[in-house]
């Protein structure tokens, strides 16, 4: 039993040097504009992501482009002896969730208010290894 679990532990650790990834929290912009810019590079090798997060104009890519080259980063440190480029990194996994919302109330005609949502999402982007993977 115990040198099961051994193995098994072992295995994890392999399968978890393999991705790294990075989160955005309370980005303030809504879930439905980042999922736009999040949708274009879910798959992507990371230099093309790279690439296509510079070159896109909306807000939401310029903090993307931080948030993958952070993820970038964080694989990095994990795997000190591996080349970022022979690793053959790709975005396995980008997820945009709601955060929090602020409430707001703003005066409408005839002594009605209408409600203002000013949303915000959390970002998780999980960067991986393309030539591990199918080994």
């Amino acid at each position: 039993m115990g040198v099961r679990k051994k193995q098994m532990a072992e295995r994890i650790k392999a399968e978890k040097q393999k991705v790294a990834f990075a989160k955005l929290n309370n980005c303030p912009t809504s879930p439905r504009k980042m999922r736009l810019v999040a949708d274009l590079v879910r798959g992507k090798k990371v230099e093309s992501a790279l690439a296509t997060l510079r070159f896109n104009p909306k807000e939401a890519s310029r903090r993307l482009e931080k948030l993958l080259l952070s993820a970038i980063a964080n694989w990095q440190a994990k795997n000190e002896d591996a080349n970022v480029e022979d690793a053959d990194l790709i975005v396995s996994e980008i997820r945009v969730d709601s955060g929090s919302m602020l409430k707001r109330l703003r005066p409408a005609p005839q002594g009605r208010a209408h409600r203002i949502r000013k949303r915000s999402n959390h970002v998780t982007l999980v960067v991986g290894s393309n030539n591990n993977t199918q080994s």
